[in-house]
């Protein structure tokens, strides 16, 4: 499974369920790398999109504890058990876990692919993602140039899961 988010110097990944920033090629890199695949959220995830509404072009799994909670054509899910058995159905390549903070930590162990923007500034936070750079268990497998949005300077990260060499 991937997994696949936007953080900052801190690993913050949002502040009163809202993205820290939108940096359009980030946003268009999460649009092309999760179209026609499945997306994994919570519920407030899925309630700060426009319209409180799943994301179109993709099969999205929403994991509550609301037990009548309902949105769209996305499937809902109530505990990381019944999500997995979910999941179960598609490729793991297919499946990106798209947050928030407790469904990233959730998930974080199931996932062997991280595409991760990281973002050179330090924003109020109160969610956040684990610090991959301080898991042994998660190496760097490739990084872009620096980009630049206005002052903002960033790069796309790909971590990749050491793969366990201890027979």
């Amino acid at each position: 499974m991937n997994i696949i988010a936007a953080v900052d110097n801190n690993w913050g990944i949002g502040y009163r369920n809202r993205l820290l920033n939108s940096i359009p090629e980030d946003m268009r890199f999460f649009r092309e790398t999760t179209t026609g695949k499945v997306v994994v959220m919570g519920r407030n995830t899925l309630e700060s999109f426009p319209g409180k509404r799943p994301l179109k072009n993709r099969v999205n799994i929403v994991l509550t504890g609301k037990e009548d909670f309902t949105a769209g054509d996305a499937v809902i899910v109530h505990s990381l058990e019944e999500a997995l058995q979910e999941l179960s159905k598609y490729p793991d390549e297919d499946i990106y876990i798209i947050g928030g903070e407790s469904v990233y930590r959730q998930f974080l162990p199931y996932c062997d692919t991280a595409h991760i923007t990281a973002m050179d500034n330090t924003y109020a936070a109160d969610a956040f993602f684990p610090n991959l750079d301080e898991d042994p268990e998660w190496e760097v497998a490739g990084e872009s140039e620096e980009r630049t949005y206005f002052d903002l300077p960033y790069v796309f990260k790909l971590y990749k899961r050491k793969k366990n060499l201890d027979f």
